[in-house]
């Protein structure tokens, strides 16, 4: 890849197996909108972005070189080769079929916190209402950073709140796992951090043990929040898709479980729908 600086703008051309669309449209994080002209407009560890792919160039407009290079690389995880990772998933039929399709999909490397709080809120939820719901957590809660546009809160801006203030933004049951799950992180009874340090079976354990927080919402946030590329989400459209591995997964998905999830995932949805 070519980064350079243009007019204000990061310009990193020579991006390969990556679309943008699909990336920020594919279920994994809930704070980017679509605009008129192709771009994406979105917040991510308190910094606003807008952004737009032409071919396999991307331009993160009013973005320095550092930024680019201290966050945003990051996040959208530029520094991996995908091509040779989905070269190895289309060791499998299936896999194979759905990154033809599909290709480009990547995981984006969200915040922790972030990641934890809002696959709580997905519970029993569709995107639209998550999105919702999140945004007026951030507009009510959030540092404001201009413009109309807020940070995600923090667990110690929400650890002063109860049940009901998450229910009144439409958060319903999951208002009170908001509640504690804040608490509990902003007291240091939960250390995400630490989370994060362990192996993938003693971080799931060490997530399940929050308040609402279950199998699938632990597997989501150590996939889209942690870092474990091995953690492996499964609800309805997983389940079914699972019944063409009846044997259990194929090898060449060993390592990059996740990365081979969120394929199958999003074909599931076109495919069933």
């Amino acid at each position: 890849m070519n980064v350079t600086f243009q007019d204000g703008n990061t310009v990193v051309s020579g991006v390969l197996c990556f679309n943008l669309a699909l990336t920020l449209g594919c279920g994994q994080a809930f704070r980017w909108e679509a605009q008129e002209d192709g771009s994406f407009c979105g917040v991510a560890g308190g910094r606003y972005l807008q952004i737009l792919q032409e071919g396999d160039t991307l331009i993160f407009y009013d973005t320095s070189k550092e930024a680019y290079e201290d966050f945003w690389q990051h996040y959208f995880d530029l520094e991996r080769d995908y091509a040779a990772i989905c070269e190895t998933l289309a060791g499998d039929s299936l896999l194979k079929e759905t990154v033809e399709a599909y290709e480009g999909i990547r995981i984006l490397r969200q915040e922790p916190w972030e990641a934890l709080c809002s696959f709580v809120i997905s519970q029993q939820n569709n995107i639209k209402r998550i999105k919702l719901i999140i945004r007026r957590l951030c507009e009510a809660y959030g540092d404001d950073l201009g413009n109309g546009r807020y940070a995600f809160p923090t667990a110690e801006q929400l650890a002063g709140k109860n049940a009901a203030d998450f229910e009144a933004l439409g958060a319903g049951y999951r208002g009170k796992y908001l509640a504690r799950l804040a608490q509990d992180v902003a007291g240091g009874t939960v250390d995400l951090a630490k989370i994060k340090a362990l192996p993938l079976q003693e971080a799931q354990k060490e997530l399940m043990k929050c308040y609402g927080v279950g199998r699938k919402v632990a597997d989501c946030a150590l996939l889209y929040g942690f870092g474990f590329d091995s953690a492996f989400p499964v609800d309805v459209w997983m389940k079914r898709v699972l019944a063409y591995y009846p044997d259990g997964l194929p090898a060449c998905f060993d390592g990059i479980e996740g990365i081979a999830q969120q394929y199958l995932f999003h074909w599931a949805r076109m495919h069933f729908r």
